[in-house]
């Protein structure tokens, strides 16, 4: 893993050594074009005159050609030059250049148009894509270790989160050949995700919003039973917002966003993309989690298994299931008629949970009297009835299950579908190798309970999570810096 990095690292100086080597071959030359809109097609008759600030250029050579005469310079010495041209009866343009170290000429910018410019964004989109192939190897080495872990949202987060980004820089490199476009067109493609995200966000909201009323209707108003619905409005102005400040700011008289010497252009350049860069990589891990937490949830584990553990949850006052603890035991079931089916045994059933304050019995034996009811023989049940949350729920089943079977038992677990993917990563934790399945529940209840997987998984890794944030603010700052520099210089 250090190999690889340090290797993605030296591709990165490689990559700038070769841009600035071809921008340095190439860019002692540049060529500048003006439209003369008069008819006189004869290069001669139009003057060229320098104004320099300490840069000096040559005309090389002077060409005409329907009505746009066109120069090619060469840099002499360093600073910045304008050249202007008159034409027979009047003034007609300003260009204006810089000259840089081994004479490389950009024009219009500090970090403008350059003859060898063009490598940057081809380098800047190749670097991406290498850094898109690094991602993809590593969320495939992580999937096959285990699905279960964290770091394949990550993974796959930025896989998402660059794809993006490369679609985004395509279209333009052909038109681009300078440094600071190369910088805008990546601070760009915030923007435009912020564009495309908008429908999507604008629908989710709705519909995580009428799933948490129906939820306060069935379930009671709380906190908990609300988070679905902060999480939508926080992304829907998170992708709202960065736009709206734009807008508002460019018709704005009271700030002055248009002038590119003032601070307020760069302010405002900073604060939008800060956000849109933020909310995109939000967005792409949220995606991400809500992929792998389906193909967790729908994924079946093959047919070996020596028992199958029953995570418990709430009963009822009267010590029966409730309909989200029947739905993990009804899987469970299926899963061991499949197996029945496929492989000639069925697995253990362990029913597992402890009994809360407010239950008349432990949820194991809950669960265990649904089994029976059913018709499942006592011999087939282990009952695990002192967990008192996920955690234990598998370290202490996991206990019983090798002490009938062995260490190297093979377990499943099965408990509500958007569940799944966090308990795999819990019994991973632990080193307990075992596969889940998933269970249906009510859409109105599946979606907030997913925010709330979605929050503990960005949780778990919090500190990851906030270091690529805190680099993403650091790089659009640089970025946002260099686009200053160039205005200004």
């Amino acid at each position: 893993m250090k190999h690889e990095k340090r290797a993605l690292l030296m591709i990165g100086i490689l990559f700038l050594m070769i841009g600035f080597a071809v921008v340095a071959f190439f860019g002692s030359s540049a060529t500048v074009q003006f439209n003369t809109r008069a008819a006189v097609d004869d290069p001669d008759a139009y003057e060229v005159q320098f104004d320099s600030d300490g840069g000096m250029v040559e005309v090389a050579e002077k060409t005409m050609e329907g009505g746009v005469l066109t120069l090619k310079l060469h840099g002499l010495e360093k600073g910045r030059c304008f050249v202007d041209i008159y034409g027979p009866d009047e003034y007609i343009a300003t260009e204006w250049l810089y000259v840089h170290g081994f004479h490389i000429i950009t024009t219009n910018s500090y970090f403008g148009h350059s003859t060898g410019g063009w490598i940057i964004p081809v380098l800047a989109a190749l670097y991406l894509a290498i850094l898109l192939g690094y991602m993809i190897l590593q969320y495939r080495r992580g999937m096959r270790e285990s699905l279960y872990q964290y770091k394949n949202i990550r993974h796959l987060g930025w896989i998402i989160f660059f794809s993006a980004m490369l679609l985004g820089m395509l279209p333009g490199i052909a038109s681009n050949s300078s440094m600071d476009e190369t910088v805008r067109s990546i601070m760009a493609v915030a923007s435009y995700l912020s564009v495309f995200a908008f429908p999507v966000a604008f629908v989710v909201s709705i519909l995580v919003s009428i799933s948490n009323i129906r939820l306060i209707r069935k379930e009671g108003r709380s906190w908990r039973n609300l988070l679905g619905l902060f999480l939508s409005l926080l992304i829907l102005l998170g992708t709202i917002l960065p736009v709206a400040l734009e807008e508002y700011l460019q018709r704005s008289t009271i700030v002055d966003v248009h002038n590119q010497n003032g601070a307020a252009l760069y302010i405002e350049m900073l604060v939008t993309n800060v956000m849109l860069v933020t909310v995109a990589y939000l967005e792409s891990i949220l995606l991400s989690t809500i992929i792998l937490t389906r193909k967790a949830a729908r994924r079946v584990p093959e047919f070996d298994k020596d028992a199958i553990l029953i995570l418990g949850c709430q009963i009822k006052k009267d010590g029966t299931v409730t309909p989200l603890l029947k739905g993990r035991a009804d899987r469970a079931l299926e899963f061991a008629k499949m197996q029945k089916e496929a492989a000639g045994f069925a697995p253990v059933f362990v029913p597992s949970g402890g009994q809360g304050a407010d239950e008349v019995i432990s949820e194991a034996e809950s669960i265990r009297n649904y089994l029976a009811e059913t018709g499942v023989s006592e011999d087939q049940i282990l009952p695990e009835d002192q967990s008192e949350n996920t955690f234990e729920n598998l370290r202490n089943s996991a206990k019983l299950i090798r002490s009938r079977f062995g260490e190297e038992a093979k377990i499943a677990f099965s408990t509500t579908n958007y569940h799944v993917f966090r308990a795999g990563i819990l019994a991973q934790q632990q080193g307990i190798h075992a596969e889940g399945i998933g269970s249906r529940t009510r859409s109105y209840f599946w979606i907030n309970a997913f925010v709330r997987e979605f929050i503990a998984t960005v949780y778990a890794e919090r500190k990851k999570h906030i270091l690529v944030i805190a680099l993403m603010i650091l790089l659009t700052i640089g970025m946002v810096g260099l686009v200053c520099l160039s205005n200004n210089l």
